[in-house]
């Protein structure tokens, strides 16, 4: 089993970068980090690398349930949203699976959040 799930998108990368952060602000996350790779690769690298863009997206609600579950849960968080250009041209996002990852735990209690937050990430994904 995939530890993301992705959709190609018919919008131009910065409009799915946009979208994307509304749909999940709607489904109760923010955005907590935001890294350029593209900007970063040719800045500290001086390479030319394709639109690739991370964000780090954050419930505060589930964060607060996850560690009240695994104090230590803090290493497998924010949920990474990736929004990337592909080797075709096309434009995809991509997220997390947290039932599959945080699987290594082996808490039930996790579990559970995993799921609820895998939920909310995936509705946000289907409503590019």
């Amino acid at each position: 089993m995939s530890y993301y799930s992705s959709k190609v998108v018919s919008l131009t990368f910065e409009a799915a970068v946009a979208k994307i952060k509304e749909n999940l602000k709607n489904e109760g996350f923010g955005i907590l980090t935001e890294s350029d790779l593209k900007e970063t690769f040719k800045n500290k690298l001086g390479v030319a690398f394709r639109e690739y863009r991370i964000l780090g997206a954050c419930s505060p609600r589930y964060a607060y349930e996850a560690l009240q579950a695994e104090d230590k849960i803090g290493v497998l968080l924010p949920c990474n949203v990736v929004v990337q250009e592909t080797a075709s041209g096309a434009v995809e996002v991509a997220a997390i699976r947290p039932t599959q990852t945080m699987r290594i735990v082996g808490s039930e209690a996790l579990s559970l959040v995993a799921r609820e937050i895998e939920e909310k990430l995936k509705r946000a994904i289907d409503a590019l």
